[in-house]
C-alpha cells in the first residue's frame, strides 16, 4: 500500500506544522526506524551499554556504608569515569547520527517525492558527522549563554537552534557557520508561528519522556522505602545496582533518544515554512510541474 506523500515545501500555519510532523512520523515510521537503527544502531548500543555499566559501578562510589572502610574499592571510580566518558561520547554520536539520518531521510523523501535511498542517506549522514558536531557545539554554547542571561533569551534562542541543522542539510551551499548565522535571520520571517510550534512539540516530547520515566520513579520510591516512610540507607546504597533499575533506565534512555526524532522532524517542518515564506521555492516548482503535465 502506497503511503501518503506529505509536502513539506510549503507555507504552513501552526496546526499545519504539527500535522505534517506527526503525519510524516506516522506514515514513515517503519522505514524511518529501520534506517535509524541501521545507521545509528551501533552508537545507540554502545550508549545504552555504557549507561548500564555506569549505573552499576556508580553504586560503589556513592556507597554511604563504605565510606572510611579500608576495603573500599577505589578501582570503581576509574571504571565509572571510563564508563561515563564512553557514555558521553556515544551519546553525542547517537544524537548526531539520529539527527543526520532523519534529516537526510527527509531530504531524500522530498527530492524523490516519497521514495528514499538508503545508501545515499547513510553516505550523507556519515559525511556530515563533523559538521553536525560543530553545529552541536555552537548550539550548546548558544543555549548555555542564553540560559545564563535569563529565561527570555532561551525562549528566543531555541527557535533558531531548532532549524540550524535543517539549514545545513537542505541548503548544501551553507557551511557550518553559514547555517548558524542564517538561522537567526530566518526565524524572524515568522517568529511566533515557529516559536509556538516548537514549544508545543517540545512539551509533547517532554510529556512522553515523563510518562516513560514513571515506572522507574515508582520503582525507586518503593525500593528505597519512600512510600512507607521508612528509608533504608542500605537500599539506597544498592539501588543503582538493582538489575530492574538498570533495565528501566536503559529503556528510558532508548525511548528518549528515539523521541528526539519528533523535534528533528518538527524543526525541519518549521524550516520549510520559513524558507517557503521567504523564497517560494516549492510553490514555483509545483507551478512548473503543472505546466509539464499540461504539455
Amino acid at each position: 500500500m502506497n503511503r501518503k506523500y506529505i509536502e513539506f515545501r510549503k507555507q504552513s500555519d501552526f496546526s499545519g506544522i504539527l500535522t505534517d510532523t506527526f503525519g510524516f512520523i506516522r506514515n514513515e515510521f517503519k522505514t524511518l526506524m529501520k534506517m535509524v537503527l541501521n545507521i545509528a544502531g551501533p552508537a545507540i548500543l554502545v550508549y545504552l551499554l555504557s549507561l548500564a555499566v555506569y549505573n552499576y559501578v556508580a553504586g560503589d562510589i556513592f556507597n554511604i556504608t563504605s565510606v572510611g572502610d579500608p576495603s573500599f574499592n577505589s578501582g570503581s571510580i576509574v571504571i565509572a569515569l571510563l564508563a561515563f566518558f564512553v557514555y558521553a561520547v556515544a551519546g553525542i554520536a547517537t544524537y548526531i547520527l539520529i539527527g543526520g539520518t532523519v534529516l537526510y531521510y527527509l531530504k531524500s523523501y522530498i527530492e524523490n517525492k516519497g521514495v528514499t535511498d538508503y545508501a545515499e542517506i547513510k553516505q550523507n549522514t556519515y559525511r556530515a558527522i563533523g559538521s553536525f558536531f560543530g553545529l552541536g557545539i555552537l548550539k550548546g554554547i548558544t543555549l548555555f549563554f542564553a540560559t545564563m542571561l535569563c529565561v527570555l533569551p532561551v525562549f528566543y534562542a531555541m527557535v533558531p537552534m531548532a532549524v540550524v541543522f535543517s539549514l545545513y542539510v537542505f541548503e548544501p551551499k551553507n557551511t557550518t557557520i553559514d547555517a548558524y548565522s542564517k538561522s537567526f535571520s530566518l526565524v524572524n520571517v515568522d517568529f511566533w508561528t515557529a516559536w509556538g510550534s516548537y514549544i508545543v512539540l517540545f512539551i509533547i516530547y517532554y510529556i512522553i519522556i515523563v510518562v516513560f520515566a514513571l515506572p522507574s520513579s515508582m520503582y525507586a520510591m518503593i525500593s528505597t522505602g519512600i512510600f512507607s516512610g521508612e528509608v533504608d540507607p542500605a537500599n539506597i546504597d544498592t539501588f543503582s545496582r538493582d538489575p530492574i533499575v538498570i533495565i528501566l533506565s536503559v529503556i528510558q534512555a532508548f525511548v528518549q533518544v528515539l523521541l528526539n526524532i519528533i523535534l528533528v522532524v518538527g524543526g525541519a517542518a518549521i524550516y520549510f515554512h520559513l524558507h517557503e515564506k521567504t523564497n517560494f521555492t516549492g510553490t514555483f516548482e509545483r507551478i512548473s510541474e503543472i505546466g509539464k503535465i499540461e504539455e
